[in-house]
C-alpha cells in the first residue's frame, strides 16, 4: 500500500517539507512523553507504538535543536487549482497521526484519516459560497478537546478563503492561543489578503505547491487508475496539470462531451444573437451538471433528517414531531439551495478554465512560441485563430474569459458575466 503522499503529484519539496514537520512533530510527543514519565516514575510509558512514533522523529543526535523544532500549530497550503492543496492537508494530517513513522499508509491513524473517519481530524468541507461563523466556532470549540488517540488533535479547512470576515476571527482566536496538541491546516489558492487575512497568515508557515506538470500527472493516472498511456497523456494535457480533472475527463464520457460543447463556443460567435445563445448553452449545461451532482445527495439528506425527526411514525409524540420540523426541514433547504449554487458556478469555472486553455493555444501560436497546446484536438481550429486575431486580439479574448471569472468569483451574477464575456469574445 502507497504512503499517504503518494497522490501528492510533483510536489517533492513540500512533501519533504511535509514529513520532517511530522518527525519532529513526534519527537515532540516523545519529549513530552518522557517528562510525564520522570514525574511518574511508578508509571509505565503507555503506548509503545507511541515511543515507535517519536523515534521515527528523532532529530540526529549534536544537532542542537529542541524536539519539535520542525514543527507548528498552524499551516497554510497554497496553490492553483488542481495542485493538491486539500490532498496535501489531509496526507499531513495522516502523517501527524501516523503510528509507525511519518505517513505509513497502512497504520490504522493513516487509514482512518485518509477516509475521513479518523476521531481526532476534522475536515471542513465548505458546501455553500461561505463558512459562517456559527460553524467555525463549533469547530474552534470541538478542536480545543484532548486528542482521543494522544497524539494530535487536527483541523483541516479546506477552502478556507471562504471563510466570512467573522469566521475568520473566530478562527484567528484558536489560532492566536492554540489549544495544546491541536494543529490547524488551511487550503487557500495564495496567502494575499483577498484569500485570507494578514493576521491569520502571519501566524502560519506556508507550504506553497505548484501545478504539477502533465507528465507527472499522466504517470499517475496510469499507476493509480489504470488508464491508458495515451489517454492519460491526452487528459493531463488538456486538464493543465489538474489530476481530478484530468481523471474526470479520462473515464467520464459526459465529461468529455461537456468540454467538447465549451471548445465548440468560438466556432459558434458569428453575431450578438449567436452570443447571447452560446451563453444561454454555458449556463444551462453548468446548472444541469450541477444538479446531476447534487440532486442524490439532497434526497438523501432529506429522506434521512424526516426518518430522524419521525416521519412514518405513529402515534401523538410522532405527530408532534413533524409539526416542529418545519423549522429544520427549512434549514437544510436552505443550506442545499447554497450547495447548488456553489457547485454550479464550479462546473461553470471548469468550463471557463477550457476556454481560457484555447485562446491561450491562439495566442502562443500567434506569438510562434515554442510550447505545446493545452488542447491538442482543438489545435487547428485554435491556428486559425490566431492568424485571424493575430496575438493582440488572442489576449484580449483570454483577457475576457479571466475577467468573467473573477467577476463571478466576487458574486457578479453568472448569466450577466457569461453574456458580458461572450460579446466581448465575438467583438475581440
Amino acid at each position: 500500500m502507497p504512503d499517504v503522499f503518494a497522490d501528492l503529484v510533483g510536489q517533492d519539496e513540500a512533501v519533504d517539507t511535509l514529513r520532517r514537520a511530522a518527525a519532529s512533530a513526534a519527537a515532540l510527543l516523545r519529549a513530552a512523553a518522557t517528562r510525564h514519565a520522570a514525574t511518574r516514575p511508578a508509571a509505565r510509558a503507555e503506548p509503545d507504538e507511541l515511543d515507535a512514533l517519536a523515534e521515527a522523529g528523532e532529530e540526529p543526535a549534536g544537532t542542537g535543536r529542541e524536539p519539535g523544532a520542525g514543527m507548528t500549530h498552524a499551516w497554510i497550503f497554497t496553490g492553483p487549482p488542481g495542485s493538491g492543496r486539500s490532498v496535501a492537508a489531509r496526507a499531513f494530517a495522516a502523517a501527524l497521526q501516523c503510528a509507525r513513522g511519518t505517513g505509513c499508509g497502512e497504520c490504522p491513524g493513516c487509514h482512518t484519516t485518509m477516509t475521513g473517519t479518523h476521531a481526532d481530524v476534522r475536515l471542513v468541507v465548505p458546501e455553500g459560497l461561505s463558512i459562517g461563523v456559527n460553524e467555525m466556532r463549533a469547530l474552534v470549540l470541538r478542536a480545543a478537546s484532548t486528542p482521543s488517540g494522544g497524539r494530535w488533535q487536527v483541523v483541516v479547512i479546506e477552502d478556507a478563503d471562504r471563510l466570512t470576515e467573522a469566521a475568520g476571527n473566530a478562527l484567528l482566536k484558536a489560532i492566536e492561543e492554540p489549544p495544546p496538541r491541536t494543529v490547524f491546516l488551511l487550503c487557500t489558492p495564495s496567502t494575499h489578503p483577498d484569500d485570507i487575512s494578514v493576521t491569520i497568515r502571519s501566524r502560519c508557515r506556508v507550504v506553497p505547491l505548484r501545478q504539477p506538470p502533465a507528465d507527472a500527472v499522466a504517470e499517475v493516472l496510469v499507476r493509480r487508475d489504470g488508464i491508458a498511456p495515451d489517454v492519460a497523456s491526452w487528459a493531463a494535457a488538456a486538464a493543465q496539470g489538474h489530476v481530478g480533472r484530468a481523471r474526470r475527463l479520462a473515464r467520464d464520457p459526459e465529461a468529455r462531451q461537456r468540454r467538447d460543447a465549451v471548445l465548440a463556443v468560438p466556432r459558434r460567435l458569428t453575431g450578438v444573437g449567436a452570443a447571447f445563445d452560446a451563453a444561454s448553452a454555458l449556463i444551462e449545461a453548468a446548472e444541469a451538471e450541477a444538479a446531476a451532482s447534487v440532486t442524490e445527495v439532497d434526497e438523501a439528506e432529506r429522506t434521512a433528517l424526516q426518518t430522524a425527526l419521525g416521519a412514518g411514525g405513529t402515534g401523538r409524540g410522532a405527530a408532534g414531531a413533524m409539526r416542529g420540523a418545519a423549522g429544520q426541514l427549512k434549514d437544510l433547504e436552505k443550506r442545499q439551495k447554497s450547495r447548488a449554487t456553489r457547485t454550479q458556478r464550479d462546473a461553470l469555472d471548469r468550463a471557463l478554465v477550457d476556454l481560457a486553455g484555447f485562446y491561450r493555444d491562439a495566442l502562443t501560436m500567434a506569438l510562434r512560441a515554442p510550447v505545446a497546446p493545452v488542447h491538442t484536438d482543438t489545435a487547428a481550429l485554435a491556428e486559425a485563430g490566431a492568424q485571424k486575431w493575430d496575438a493582440e486580439g488572442a489576449l484580449r479574448r483570454l483577457e475576457a474569459v479571466l475577467e468573467c471569472r473573477a467577476a463571478i468569483e466576487a458574486n457578479v451574477k453568472p448569466r450577466i458575466a457569461v453574456e458580458a464575456m461572450m460579446l466581448a469574445l465575438w467583438r475581440g
